[in-house]
């Protein structure tokens, strides 16, 4: 195994067989430890470990069925590890039940690909719904976070529109909106850009990257999208077959040894 180097992040990572890993760096939001998940006989992630410091974006690029929505489900417990740790804010999330578990949630946002409204709430009810539940607001506090975090999005005049009469576009942002109205540490983020035109994804990434430079909030985001990534990513994950075959900077996924890798991370592809 090659000699771990230090990354422009400051992630200590190694090369072997393809596989990166990057470090224990203390203080992570995010990392994963030597993580193994299969469903039957399909490996999908293999010993694979990473670390995310905090307000910084990983973007994890890949072909479909490569793993890569399976790693976000196990950062929230959606799924749990045949093998591994996963630490979430200084918490082993694969270890937790219960009352831990939720405790530790309430520190992490998820934009889901399709938004996941209740389409028989309101917008407005459909932020507060968390707040009422997880959190110790009054009402008139729940009222205040929630006209917060629409005017954020650019929805502060839409609260009593039903998920229905919502554009793609307008949807996308309130599920933005509901990941962060209780002002997650870490943000999962799965194909924010999925559905939606040129322009509105632009703005959608203008918002991920506001959140990151300006709340601090530590991105962890699954994309097809290599424009939005360049603009919101500041380190760039490659997975095929279960493992990392590219693991850095743009500049350096470019340089990999991987060709899918080269090709996922060039605007010209």
């Amino acid at each position: 195994m090659n000699e771990p180097r230090e990354t422009s992040h400051g992630m200590a990572a190694s090369q072997h067989d393809g596989q990166t890993t990057a470090g224990k760096e203390a203080g992570a939001m995010l990392r994963f430890e030597n993580v193994s998940k299969a469903f039957g006989e399909k490996q999908v992630l293999s010993d694979v470990s990473f670390a995310v410091p905090p307000g910084e974006a990983l973007c994890i690029l890949g072909r479909s069925g490569m793993g890569k929505s399976v790693t976000l489900k196990l950062s929230i417990a959606l799924l749990r590890p045949d093998q591994g740790k996963i630490w979430v804010c200084g918490d082993n999330i694969a270890s937790l039940e219960g009352a831990e578990l939720s405790k530790v949630r309430r520190k992490i946002g998820f934009l889901f690909q399709d938004a996941a409204l209740f389409d028989s709430l309101s917008l407005y009810n459909n932020l507060a719904l968390p707040l009422r539940r997880l959190s110790n607001k009054s009402w008139p506090e729940v009222e205040e976070a929630v006209h917060r975090t629409l005017q954020q999005v650019g929805l502060e005049n839409d609260g009593q529109r039903m998920p229905v009469e919502l554009s793609g576009g307008m949807r996308k942002r309130a599920g933005l909106a509901r990941a962060l109205v209780l002002e997650p540490k870490v943000l999962l983020v799965d194909e924010p850009n999925s559905g939606l035109d040129r322009i509105t994804a632009s703005e959608i990434d203008e918002l991920l990257l506001k959140q990151k430079t300006e709340r601090k909030t530590t991105l962890m985001i699954v994309t097809h999208d290599i424009h939005g990534a360049r603009r919101v990513g500041d380190t760039f994950a490659v997975l095929e077959h279960g493992r990392f075959v590219a693991y850095g900077t743009a500049k350096e996924v470019e340089q990999s040894q991987s060709e899918t890798a080269r090709k996922l991370i060039s605007e010209r592809y």
